[in-house]
């Protein structure tokens, strides 16, 4: 139980009616979840206007309310709280509310389109060996130390985020690396947190159908850095046109990494294949067992990471050379014939490119490279064509499929992917809106020695179908056919 003077405290308080010695014993901004004497924060959000729901708030036991607009009708026994951002107050009282956990952990963000899920599981399981007990909030999980806790956001809302990193702390995490997401940043969700340092991957063609454009979704990325403080550090992928961009009205100590530019951390690929890629970071060489150019950015942006929060670099190196790809992420399967199968999260056309290329940079030339691609329903329409145009272009054959259709019809997801297809590549182009239907075809015109990438969805174990989710996993579906050809053959 807190008092409400307490947790409103920088909230960006305009106007107050009745009293802040009101004992408060939950806060919310889902009108659902209101109990007696709850603090229920009225969010203008996406879908619902949390304003239309105040009334039935005091009704459930809510003895408090911050919102941006006053009701027509006020309680005398309720305070009301008015603020010029419901959602930015949200992320400063859920901070409050939970005493401020993000100062008494060393909290590292990492923002970007591509890369971001994998740095940060990865700076988990590099400090994981480094002794140091960590967290994580990522795409795929949230960690405390090795206890597995279901995530359904990037980035999960502001209460939800302080009770979790208030858990870690009483749990006695040093550290958590959390995924920052665009969508987390222009919601306020992280308002209120203080981070120790901000990791930027890189920036391209996503999720316009919510920022609408890229400069928009440029800002929101670049937002993050602008609130580090300046005990914080900022570390920017200098190869990416945009990264400096991040760093320009930043208060943190600056910092760069790069494979192609003087930066303060360096990296060259000396040797890769399928088995992994030998590393020249910072002048010291180191074997990684993971695979492919954007995976050396990857262990670059953890390496900076790990040595500007005071590691070893010697200790550091060693560690990474034992790190294994993480879930969805490139992961490798060979069939008994020696097909190779990869499943890769790449649903942005930069990520499938990178897959791809770093595909044919291995490849010996003699071996078909079979693309199986669809893309989101209810999304970015205007990714589908590019990410049709990238498969033909790095690929012999190709299947679009079905990918998290939503409430779409997959065939005309297929449709407007199919624009991309130049008449050149039509008859190497497959359509088969059934995904499991279109890895068993992959597999099936597959010969030894060839190449699958099974690209889009990755860690996902569920498929998106008029709104349900529907149990998939593209390993499994991968791993199963290919015992099947064994027994058959």
């Amino acid at each position: 139980m807190r008092l409400l003077k307490d947790i409103i405290y920088k909230a960006g308080i305009e106007e107050v009616i009745g009293s802040t010695q009101v004992a408060i014993e939950k806060v919310c901004f889902d009108s659902r979840e209101i109990e007696k004497f709850s603090l229920f924060i009225a969010v203008s959000g996406t879908q619902v206007d949390g304003h239309q729901y105040i009334s039935k708030g005091i009704e459930d036991g809510a003895v408090a309310i911050v919102c941006e607009q006053f009701p027509e009708e006020i309680n005398e026994e309720i305070t009301y709280i008015r603020v010029q951002s419901s959602s930015a107050a949200l992320g400063v009282i859920a901070a409050n509310f939970y005493d401020n956990p993000a100062s008494e952990i060393k909290l590292v963000g990492v923002t970007g389109t591509n890369g971001k899920t994998t740095t940060a599981t990865l700076l988990h399981d590099l400090y994981t060996q480094l002794g140091h007990k960590s967290g994580l909030l990522s795409t795929v999980v949230n960690k405390i130390g090795t206890e597995e806790i279901d995530s359904t956001h990037t980035t999960p809302d502001a209460i939800q985020l302080n009770a979790l990193l208030r858990y870690m702390i009483s749990e006695d995490c040093e550290y958590c690396f959390m995924e920052v997401s665009s969508h987390a940043i222009h919601q306020n969700r992280i308002a209120g947190l203080d981070f120790a340092g901000g990791v930027f991957t890189n920036i391209t063609h996503d999720h316009l159908d919510y920022h609408k454009t890229f400069d928009e979704y440029l800002k929101a990325k670049k937002f993050f850095f602008d609130c580090l403080s300046e005990d914080a550090f900022a570390l920017v992928n200098k190869d990416d046109k945009n990264g400096m961009v991040m760093m320009q009205n930043t208060k943190a100590q600056k910092n760069t990494y790069a494979l192609k530019s003087m930066s303060d951390f360096s990296c060259k690929v000396v040797e890769s294949d399928f088995s992994g890629m030998l590393l020249n970071i910072d002048g010291s060489e180191v074997w990684t067992k993971l695979i492919g150019q954007f995976n050396a950015y990857n262990l670059l942006a953890i390496y900076s990471t790990a040595v500007l929060l005071g590691q070893d670099k010697l200790t550091v190196l060693t560690a990474i050379s034992n790190l294994v790809s993480v879930d969805g992420r490139f992961q490798y399967v060979k069939s008994e014939n020696n097909i190779a199968g990869i499943v890769d999260y790449a649903h942005t056309p930069d990520a499938l490119k990178n897959v791809l290329k770093t595909i044919n940079d291995i490849r010996t030339g003699n071996e078909k490279v079979i693309t199986l691609v669809g893309c989101g329903g209810d999304r970015d329409k205007d990714k589908r064509p590019i990410m049709a145009q990238i498969a033909c272009e790095f690929s012999d054959k190709i299947i679009l499929t079905s990918d998290n259709p939503r409430s779409e019809n997959p065939d005309e997801i297929i449709k407007d992917m199919r624009q991309g297809v130049d008449g050149v590549h039509f008859n190497k182009v497959l359509a088969i809106s059934n995904r499991e239907e279109a890895i068993r075809t992959a597999c099936s015109i597959a010969s030894g020695g060839d190449i699958i990438l099974v690209a889009g969805k990755g860690h996902e174990k569920y498929q998106e179908i008029n709104g349900e989710k529907l149990p998939f996993d593209d390993m499994e579906v991968l791993t199963q056919t290919f015992d099947l050809m064994r027994k058959i053959n």
